[in-house]
């Protein structure tokens, strides 16, 4: 709840600050974001997933309940299709940077079209 209620209040504080901005303010702004965005050779999109895998015969491990760590990248595509890739450990840290860095660009993309809106407000 409160990850929703901060989105609101981010919204209603980038909207309230829009409406005090001249032109050259939201140019500046816009220019800043861009500025901000992230490398755009290491974005990913997705959800990186731990779970447990369980041989069914002659794993000792497995036999007393532990069962084997694996980290699975999970991506959603139009039609409720999802595909899944394993993800080796050693790439872990990489994988959770790069999906950090998609989901900052998309927010920095969102703030970008909520001033080009308002540039296109101002014009009419």
């Amino acid at each position: 709840m409160g990850s929703f209620l901060e989105k609101v209040l981010t919204g209603l504080c980038l909207f309230v600050s829009l409406v005090l901005m001249n032109e050259s303010q939201v140019r500046k702004a816009r220019k800043q974001l861009l500025g901000e965005l992230p490398d755009l050779t290491e974005i990913l999109r997705g959800s990186l997933l731990d779970r447990r895998i369980f041989h069914r015969r002659g794993c000792l491990k497995c036999r007393r309940g532990e069962g084997h760590r694996v980290w699975v990248l999970t991506v959603g595509y139009p039609g409720g299709r999802t595909r899944q890739f394993t993800v080796p450990a050693e790439h872990k840290g990489q994988v959770q940077r790069w999906l950090r860095n998609y989901r900052k660009l998309r927010a920095k993309l969102e703030a970008i079209c909520e001033l080009n809106h308002e540039l296109l407000r101002a014009d009419l």
